[in-house]
């Protein structure tokens, strides 16, 4: 593997680190955006220059976003368009994806920078020297560490993200569709499946995504318990403390290890109140992927020629959780795992063999259609509550 590190360095993206150090530090605010966006990029390529895009393959994908698109409205009866324009598709390179993908996700990522500083201020301690001295290393350490885990997470994401949905995070509001043909292409050929197939898929299933986290008030609602999540994490200054013994400015190397597992790099700890954040976050997600899993049965069966072999590829990749999606589960409380899928699929069928199509319609009709988790789990509940008069 060749090419440059994000910080001036060959090779190790983390070699040129400390020549710029100062430069990175200044001005960074609570999240260090320069060091996130640099190794985002650097792992997305892994340092490789990328060839633009195919023109025919544009094309292509322009037009199958048309064909798809009339399917997904008919199919949910929702609006597949957020801004009232035409729905369009921009097929991007990894990198491209990462720099979208790391603007999208910093409001999360500067909230869990606010709420630990904010969380830290509140901690009342006895003065002491090394509390002191601590609070002034994590004033200048905690934004680049925290750019260095954003950067990482992103970047890991972007080896494998199929399209801008390949997290249900809301993005800005938009109707151009960011799908990463080099990755489809990677997936079909690994899993021996036809590329036209796992195109279509893709495009049903963005759209499917689309349709519905462009809703108002599902947006609202996501927004709204993704930041309370991060913004509830509390610091373990002692934990940070061990961590930062761990840097040695003679090492690049060293700040790999400060690293360690997604999320720990400030000490960050889990609180109860967050516990019942996750569990409303975990419910509306697999609420979601039930629903689009459901539209995608309907509609890919009859689009997709090779259907079932896509399905259980797509189930084994669901299974091969990357270490940025682990990285998300740990500091956004977004665990799409294969289980969150069952349950909503279960939810789904449940919600159909109780009141049918009709019934799951109004699933997003308003936010207070929304299920909550213990509804999730006993549909009949849901559509008991929402037969019930205001």
């Amino acid at each position: 593997m060749s090419g440059s590190g994000p910080f001036g360095g060959t090779g190790n993206p983390f070699e040129g680190l400390f020549g710029e150090l100062a430069k990175l530090l200044s001005n960074q605010g609570p999240l260090n955006l320069e060091v996130a966006r640099q190794l985002s990029q650097w792992l997305a390529t892994e340092g490789q220059t990328e060839p633009n895009i195919d023109p025919v393959e544009r094309m292509h994908y322009e037009d199958l976003v048309r064909v798809a698109d009339l399917h997904v409205a008919r199919a949910t009866g929702l609006s597949t368009s957020v801004t009232g324009h035409v729905l369009a598709v921009n097929p991007v390179g990894r990198s491209e994806w990462a720099r979208r993908t790391l603007d999208a996700y910093r409001p999360l990522f500067e909230g869990l920078a606010e709420g630990l500083a904010a969380a830290a201020d509140d901690d009342h301690v006895d003065p002491d020297p090394a509390t002191d001295l601590l609070g002034g290393v994590t004033e200048v350490v905690g934004p680049l560490l925290l750019g260095i885990q954003a950067g990482s997470m992103v970047g890991h994401l972007a080896r494998r993200a199929l399209g801008e949905y390949e997290l249900p995070v809301p993005r800005p509001p938009s109707d151009q569709l960011v799908l990463v043909p080099v990755n489809v292409t990677e997936f079909a050929t690994d899993w021996s499946l036809s590329l036209d197939d796992v195109r279509l898929w893709l495009c049903l299933n963005e759209i499917t995504h689309h349709a519905v986290l462009g809703l108002p008030h599902v947006r609202a609602r996501l927004d709204q318990l993704l930041r309370s999540y991060v913004a509830g994490f509390r610091p373990d200054p002692h934990a940070f403390q061990d961590k930062l013994t761990a840097l040695d400015p003679t090492d690049p190397s060293s700040f790999q290890a400060v690293l360690g597992e997604p999320g720990e790099l400030l000490g960050a700890m889990e609180t109860p109140e967050q516990r019942q954040t996750l569990t409303r976050i975990e419910a509306l997600i697999a609420a979601l992927e039930g629903y689009t899993d459901h539209v995608m049965d309907a509609v890919g069966q009859t689009l997709v020629s090779g259907y079932g072999a896509l399905v259980e590829a797509l189930r084994r990749r669901r299974a091969e959780r990357g270490e940025g999606e682990r990285f998300v589960a740990r500091l956004f409380g977004l665990d799409v795992s294969p289980a969150q899928y069952e349950r909503g699929r279960a939810f789904v069928k449940g919600v159909v063999e109780r009141a049918g199509e009709d019934g799951l319609a109004r699933l997003w009709h308003s936010k207070r259609e929304l299920p909550t988790p213990a509804e999730v789990d006993a549909p009949g509940l849901w559509l008991e509550r929402i037969d019930l008069p205001d």
